[in-house]
């Protein structure tokens, strides 16, 4: 079947606040890739495009921002979540938009997308996944995804340089404050409501979300918050860092040469300074320090609502925070799990508990009875426990609703996977036939229908109930009320805090595999 292409001088054109766009029509959504929403030198804060005369293109998408240099890069996932990489600058302050209408008085809900990657790595295209035609297609949002600094480039603390410099450790957020200013500006012009603007995100990009609920300069900018995967302490693996700034700057500019110094961070190129930064690292290891990206507390960030106050606009925001069953410790079995019989199933999902097995197996049970039990041992023991805090805590501070789940639908792949870091993403967007494990006949289609419209309605209402699932209880500060995203669903309270307890009591935290290296012989508990 024949698919529409529309692409005339004159027509898609949106005119925003700096000027003049041109994006083109696929197959009934509007495209506009690439719109360049600030400006920013090296660790500086983000300012405003200049205006421009006449219409410019927006049909390719912008550059990413240069990753670090952590294994992460390896390829890696490609039949769960399948990757893309693009040209990438430091100078990576671009947005894309997707929508089926460019009337201004449309008013839709507006779902911008912060990527994962934790605070280093990552883009807005990253995986095909993220891809919005779809929520526009299906959903009736305009969708927006984003790229911003990240890793030195964006939380590099040079305060000490310069007053110009002051919320250097912040840029890569202020980045998306200013992305976000742009929807609040623009997105009118796309069909968007300004006033109904939902940022969700995963992993780092949860992370993302959940820290912009604590910065006063973000309030009015979005009205709706979904974390995915993404509750990130500021004592986290990917935040902590003990080593002095002055000495993180120093190490960095002695690693990019004997003759160095802060001009020569200033202009060194990206590809020299994430190099010379690694090194630096290294070396600031080796001194017994821990180093890692991300916001820093201070005046204009307010630090973790795990460890700080809740900022006073976040009261008012409805959340919804979601994890996967197992993020990232699915075993590799490479058995038919279903095949197993009981006997085999309570062996191999116990088995790490010695003789504690059968307390826990018990616990797992009552938790997820229709989980296949040898997956038991798989649980998340990275974002549960620090989720079910925040949830506790959000609920009994906020005056809107905060909604939890646990997606824990099991792939075919490997004789069975349950639900990994990533799992929900492809549903998320309505996109799971672009991941080739996520085929599962009789569940993935229904799955990804009613996934994306319990994120599209929370967009729209601040509720994401929707008639095809069980009723979504939100949760308050004494019980959890968890949607257990399944073959078959179900809301139920605190279902999993005996078994988190438990866990939490008799197990090491585990830190993913990409992790281990950079803090070999560290160890980190609950």
């Amino acid at each position: 079947m024949e698919r529409q292409f529309i692409m005339r001088p004159d027509y898609p054109v949106v005119e925003t606040k700096a000027g003049k766009l041109r994006g083109y029509v696929f197959d009934g959504v509007f495209r506009f890739y690439g719109i360049k929403y600030a400006d920013a030198e090296r660790f500086e804060m983000p300012r405003p495009v200049k205006k421009w005369e006449g219409i410019v293109d927006a049909q390719d998408f912008g550059y990413n921002c240069p990753g670090s240099n952590l294994p992460r890069q390896i390829p890696h996932g490609e039949a769960m979540t399948p990757h893309r990489i693009w040209p990438e600058s430091e100078h990576c302050q671009y947005l894309n938009v997707w929508t089926d209408s460019i009337d201004r008085t449309a008013k839709k809900p507006v779902m911008v997308w912060l990527h994962g990657g934790g605070y280093v790595d990552g883009s807005a295209i990253e995986m095909t996944c993220y891809d919005g035609d779809n929520l526009a297609r299906h959903n009736g949002v305009v969708c927006v995804s984003l790229n911003h600094r990240l890793n030195v480039l964006g939380f590099l603390d040079v305060s000490a340089y310069g007053k110009k410099y002051e919320n250097s450790g912040n840029a890569g957020f202020a980045d998306i404050v200013a992305a976000l200013r742009w929807v609040k500006e623009n997105i009118e012009g796309f069909g968007g409501d300004p006033e109904r603007v939902m940022i969700f995100g995963q992993s780092g990009g949860g992370g993302k979300v959940s820290a912009l609920m604590q910065i006063p300069a973000a309030e009015g900018l979005f009205q709706r918050a979904v974390v995915m995967s993404g509750i990130i302490p500021d004592d986290n693996m990917l935040t902590r860092t003990t080593a002095p700034s002055d000495l993180i700057v120093r190490e960095i500019i002695r690693e990019l040469g004997p003759d160095a110094d802060f001009d020569t961070l200033l202009t060194a190129p990206e590809i020299i300074l994430e190099r010379a930064t690694s090194r630096a690292e290294a070396n600031i290891i080796a001194q017994g320090y821990c180093i890692g990206w991300g916001p820093r507390k201070n005046g204009w960030y307010m630090g973790s609502l795990c460890l700080n106050e809740i900022c006073e606009f976040s009261k008012k925001i409805p959340v919804i925070v979601g994890t996967a069953f197992a993020e990232f410790g699915p075993e590799k079995l490479m058995i038919d799990r279903a095949a197993l019989s009981e006997e085999e199933r309570d062996r191999i999902g116990g088995k790490k508990y010695g003789r504690k097995r059968k307390t826990y197996m018990k616990l797992f049970r009552e938790a997820y009875p229709h989980v296949n039990a040898s997956y038991a041992g798989d649980v998340d023991t990275f974002f549960r426990k620090d989720t079910m805090e925040y949830l506790y805590k959000k609920a009994a501070e906020s005056e809107a609703p905060v909604y939890n789940y646990v997606f824990a639908l099991e792939s075919t792949m490997n004789g069975g996977t349950i639900a990994p870091h990533c799992a929900d993403i492809p549903f998320a967007f309505h996109n799971a036939e672009m991941t080739p494990a996520w085929q599962i006949p009789g569940v993935s289609d229904a799955m990804n229908e009613n996934f994306s419209r319990m994120m599209a309605n929370f967009a729209a209402t601040g509720d994401p109930n929707i008639p095809e699932f069980p009723e979504w209880k939100p949760c308050s500060g004494e019980h959890l009320q968890t949607m257990i995203v399944d073959r078959v669903s179900e809301c139920r309270e605190d279902h999993d805090k005996a078994l988190v307890d438990f866990i939490v009591t008799n197990t090491p935290k585990i830190w993913p595999d990409f992790y281990h290296d950079k803090n070999k012989g560290t160890e980190y508990y609950y």
